[in-house]
């Protein structure tokens, strides 16, 4: 079920056993051959496959697209919000529907400049509300492990407009795009070092990071629809409750 289509007598309607899925995104800068809103559209199309394969158990909330993006700010077109700025409106979203008795929520995102900023508004909703459910992880950690074996350049983890971003806008939306501008690119400290912060025009030269020159059409299918299929089984999991025992 989609929020934005329901009324609100459907909407009270509900069993409150139902997962909110909130996906989250931005429009941000993703080098030369991808657009800007690719977190966006990524986030938005794994939402809306899950949702469309267990619409009873998912309500989809539309995706909070004004991503934590000041790190891309150097580069023409990106929108930030500032951290309080986002984390109140993903708080925002979950307060008004909780006094409705809505009772689990879980955050799908596809920025990680996002990652830090969703744990937190998960953590002081926990604090404030203990005893309903929130949650929160990247779609496409879902098909990590799997992506690991299946990407071909010599990083094998997501990073920005990347071989795995990159092969997903293909499946995705094709039609976004530049494929004569597709690039690897990324810069490399030296000495190396671990922990450092850094915006996108300091570790790169056109803003996109990792080797996209190894993606392809397929390898975002195979990627896409592992998260999908790992994201219907963590909300499954959510929808029917679960408990911790001992291993």
């Amino acid at each position: 079920m989609k929020l934005g289509e329901l009324t609100w007598p459907e909407v009270d309607a509900l069993a409150r056993q139902v997962v909110v899925l909130i996906p989250t995104g931005s429009l941000e800068q993703h080098g030369p051959h991808l657009p800007l809103f690719t977190d966006s559209i990524l986030a938005t199309a794994a939402a809306e496959a899950v949702e469309k394969r267990m619409s009873e158990k998912v309500l989809l909330i539309p995706t909070l697209w004004l991503g934590a993006s000041g790190h891309h700010q150097k580069f023409a077109g990106s929108l930030s919000a500032s951290f309080s700025s986002y984390v109140g409106a993903v708080t925002d979203v979950v307060e008004s529907l909780l006094p409705h008795g809505f009772e689990r929520y879980f955050v799908l995102n596809g920025h990680g400049g996002n990652s830090e900023p969703n744990g937190m508004a998960m953590r002081q909703l926990k604090a404030k509300y203990p005893n309903f459910w929130f949650g929160h992880c990247g779609y496409y950690s879902f098909a990590e492990e799997m992506a690991a074996d299946l990407l071909e350049g010599p990083s094998k983890k997501i990073q920005h407009a990347c071989e795995a971003e990159t092969s997903l806008m293909l499946h995705v939306r094709p039609d976004l795009v530049r494929l004569d501008k597709i690039r690897d690119d990324g810069l490399s400290a030296e000495p190396p070092v671990q922990g450092m912060v850094n915006h996108f025009d300091e570790i790169s030269e056109q803003g996109s990071l990792g080797y996209a020159t190894f993606a392809s059409k397929e390898k975002g299918r195979l990627i896409f629809e592992a998260a999908v299929h790992g994201a219907c089984a963590n909300l499954e999991a959510i929808y029917n409750g679960y408990v911790f025992a001992t291993s």
